[in-house]
């Protein structure tokens, strides 16, 4: 069945890139909505937004959607990662600015007031989208591949040059809420040298020591250093769910990412939709419909919450 939020729920914060103050609220919306955005900024143009594939427009440092009377917003990944793995498919996000609030960096914040403001379940069936032969994109040394397999699993290697990242993988099932055990709590993160010359182009004005990790060579500049040895390529994943989250349902089959980033798995995912025979629209039943993310998530699977009971 498809779900959609008990009640609003609001947040507010600063956007990443801008340093603007933002507020964005989460509504519910009827079976079949999807997920939109409304820009309640907006009054002279068209200001929804839809959360989908063909409405993102290129940008090298997040997600980032756009409508045709060129209204938009962007860094949506975190929260469209944490309505994937909380298993909410239709809702309404206004929001009175361009982007997201990033929070803390990750998806947790998200994931904790969805789960303790509760789901609606909602009498639709959820239609998934099941991949039916492999589908691969590269840019240089970056690739982006699809494959059939029964759930959705995510399978992501990086590697960098400073040593207190180097090369990390990691494979996740994302099914029985693996999603916000595993990876919900990990926050983005980029390098000084990165944050130095973005802050030059007037860029990543919102970022703080406290919502992303910082690395500087072999240090962790950020205080009280990494939540999960290998945080950087598990937010990676998150990164991966929420870009493959505006497939428009839940997708069944294995992702793999060597290398990358947002715009790599949006053209992933145009090229799976440009050939018709390598998907397939489904009804979940049962047995599918359990293995999906988010499914029997519950509020003591928040990692927070978990390493306190530690």
């Amino acid at each position: 069945m498809q779900n959609t939020l008990k009640s609003a729920v609001t947040f507010t914060g600063v956007g990443l890139h801008t340093g603007k103050p933002v507020r964005m609220t989460l509504r519910p919306a009827s079976a079949d909505y999807g997920i939109w955005f409304r820009r309640t900024d907006v009054t002279d143009r068209d200001p929804m937004i839809p959360a989908i594939w063909h409405a993102v427009t290129p940008s090298r440092l997040c997600t980032v959607v756009e409508n045709a009377a060129g209204v938009s917003v962007s860094t949506i990944e975190h929260v469209m990662a944490a309505l994937a793995g909380s298993a909410i498919h239709n809702a309404l996000i206004e929001i009175d600015g361009p982007e997201v609030p990033i929070l803390d960096g990750s998806a947790e914040p998200f994931v904790a007031a969805f789960l303790a403001r509760g789901l609606q379940a909602q009498a639709a069936d959820v239609r998934a989208i099941r991949v039916l032969k492999p589908v691969e994109v590269r840019d240089g040394l970056a690739v982006a591949r699809l494959e059939p397999s029964d759930m959705l699993e995510i399978d992501f290697r990086i590697d960098f040059a400073e040593a207190a990242i180097g090369r990390q993988e990691r494979r996740l099932n994302m099914s029985n809420g693996a999603f916000v055990r595993e990876l919900s709590d990990c926050r983005t993160f980029c390098r000084q040298a990165d944050v130095d010359a973005m802050r030059e182009k007037g860029l990543a004005l919102g970022g703080t020591l406290e919502n992303a990790v910082v690395f500087d060579g072999d240090r962790v500049v950020s205080p009280g250093g990494l939540r999960r040895a290998d945080e950087p390529v598990r937010h990676k994943m998150l990164d991966a769910l929420g870009d493959l989250a505006l497939a428009g349902g839940p997708l069944l089959g294995r992702y793999t990412g060597i290398r990358a980033g947002h715009a790599l798995t949006n053209k992933l995912l145009r090229a799976l939709f440009s050939d018709p025979s390598a998907f397939r629209i489904e009804g979940c039943g049962s047995r599918v419909g359990e293995k999906l993310p988010g499914v029997g998530v519950h509020r003591e699977d928040l990692p927070s919450l978990r390493r306190q009971a530690a």
